[in-house]
């Protein structure tokens, strides 16, 4: 298939300035961080670059459906956001700068519209309380120094970032107002595919926007990069760049996800929408107001979905369906609940697991010290256990700010052309830099790192393993020791202390 007609996975940043930053954001970013492992097999429900399984229902309103109370209940709930970043913040590192202090640059002499923040993307949000919080998509505020919300009837307010999680595309807003009417929150559990949807958002910065549509799928995986979340809302309802964060909601006015993403062509709506779902955002969204970050279980362990070849190929007669565990970790709560490799998981919680991404959305409601329950196959025989979850580092203690988040800077992948530039087989570049480990350590945005403690990096995932692995070993100091490229092209190694 040409490469120009491959479909793409498209987050909706719609961007004004520098939208390559904002659809980079979450890439590589890997499902439940340093824990369970999924692995796509051949016949697996998700959608890839060159799958068009996908099929959506036609969405001409039925006889009788009136969407006007949902519309009129919500359309002051959705906001939109723009953020703003220095065009000085997107260039390269200068050296003159990082010796000699802010504004000594070589770009000392630009114009006063080149030191100002300047619009880089558009997107959606929604009120989730009466006082000021508000719920969007990660990659629509990702490195803004400044966030503007405007209302439907024109007011505007500065945004504060209270916290925001890459793996799940999920930020959490805050702004200084009261009395606002927050969209009350639906379970997503309880959508059924055919209900009918709305989408509330601001497509081309069109304030205000509703489109109307049914739910085509869910507990859809994408198989698009690894990102933390692989269990998605599929509808049908119009979205386009500006919606993302926006709501998806259901005729009763109830909040039941957030949209993030289409899949696209040309970049505009082709039918199919995904919403993150508003059980998991819940979830996320409370972690960072108790926690100050997403607190994420895991079961240590490597898994695939079973399918009808697989199941034929193992022996298992019992079920076709559920997932088949390859791996288990040493010291893992898998382990010390006596779960194999060849057993097959088809309940966590009561709920059915049929897939990977149905297994990825339950355990991403969960947080470390959560005990469930779980229904396996173990010999075509059904068999029950009772797990206490963990989290990445081994323990059932909440984690913080201190964790990984504390490096204060994403990482994004190297082109080939930027591999080729700088003779490196590996490597990430350095961006968002705020106040933390890195930025301490003297590495500003550009900077890119081939190798960390010895091994390769290519994505955020391989950053955070390492930085997982380290935090881990109890007896091992707490370092990293960085190779990497200055922007004027310098090899060097750096060492970065993790210790608190």
């Amino acid at each position: 298939m040409n490469t120009n007609k491959k479909l793409a996975l498209l987050l909706f940043g719609a961007a004004i300035l520098g939208s390559a930053t904002t659809l980079l954001a979450t890439a590589g970013v890997k499902s439940i961080t340093g824990g369970d492992i999924y692995v796509p097999s051949k016949s697996s429900n998700v959608v890839s670059a060159d799958d068009q399984k996908v099929v959506t229902v036609g969405s001409a309103p039925a006889v009788g459906v009136d969407f006007t109370k949902a519309a009129e209940s919500t359309i002051n709930s959705v906001v939109s956001i723009k953020s703003y970043a220095t065009t000085q913040q997107a260039d390269m590192f200068d050296p003159w700068e990082f010796f000699f202090g802010p504004g000594s640059g070589s770009r000392r002499g630009n114009s006063q519209r080149d030191a100002e923040p300047q619009a880089k993307a558009l997107g959606s949000g929604v009120i989730i309380s009466a006082d000021g919080y508000i719920v969007t998509n990660n990659h629509v505020i990702d490195g803004a120094e400044k966030l503007e919300v405007t209302f439907n009837d024109n007011r505007k307010f500065n945004a504060t970032l209270v916290g925001g999680d890459a793996n799940t595309d999920v930020a959490l807003l805050k702004i200084q107002a009261k009395g606002l009417t927050p969209i009350p929150f639906g379970n997503s559990d309880n959508v059924k595919v055919g209900e009918w949807v709305l989408a509330v958002g601001n497509p081309f910065g069109l304030n205000s926007t509703v489109t109307a549509g049914i739910v085509s799928a869910k507990a859809r995986g994408l198989n698009k990069g690894n990102m933390g979340l692989e269990s998605f809302i599929q509808h049908d309802a119009a979205v386009n760049p500006g919606n993302s964060g926006g709501a998806l909601v259901n005729t009763n006015g109830e909040l039941i996800g957030i949209n993030t993403m289409i899949y696209s062509q040309t970049g505009s709506y082709a039918g199919y929408s995904f919403a993150i779902p508003s059980s998991v955002v819940k979830k996320i969204v409370t972690d960072i107001q108790q926690y100050g970050s997403v607190q994420r279980a895991v079961l240590g362990i490597q898994f695939t979905e079973l399918d009808a070849d697989k199941a034929r190929e193992e022996g298992i007669t019992a079920t076709t369906e559920g997932v088949y565990i390859n791996k288990v970790n040493n010291g893992s709560s898998a382990k010390e609940a006596g779960l194999r490799v060849g057993d097959v998981i088809v309940k966590l919680n009561g709920h059915d697991i049929k897939s990977g991404a149905h297994m990825l959305e339950q355990m991403s409601k969960l947080r470390p010290g959560d005990k469930v329950n779980i229904s396996y196959y173990r010999d075509n025989k059904l068999k029950t256990t009772s797990v206490t979850l963990k989290n990445d580092q081994g323990t059932t203690s909440m984690s913080s700010k201190s964790d990984f988040t504390s490096l204060g800077c994403a990482f994004l992948p190297l082109s080939d052309s930027e591999m080729e530039q700088y003779n490196v087989q590996s490597g990430v570049k350095v961006t968002g830099i705020t106040d933390g480990k890195f930025k301490s350590a003297g590495i500003r945005n550009g900077y890119i790192i081939y190798k960390i403690n010895g091994r390769p990096v290519n994505s955020q995932d391989d950053v955070e393993d390492i930085y997982n692995r380290i935090m881990r070993d109890k007896d091992g100091e707490k370092v990293m020791t960085v190779s990497g490229i200055t922007a004027t092209g310098k090899r060097e190694y750096r060492a970065v202390d993790l210790s608190d």
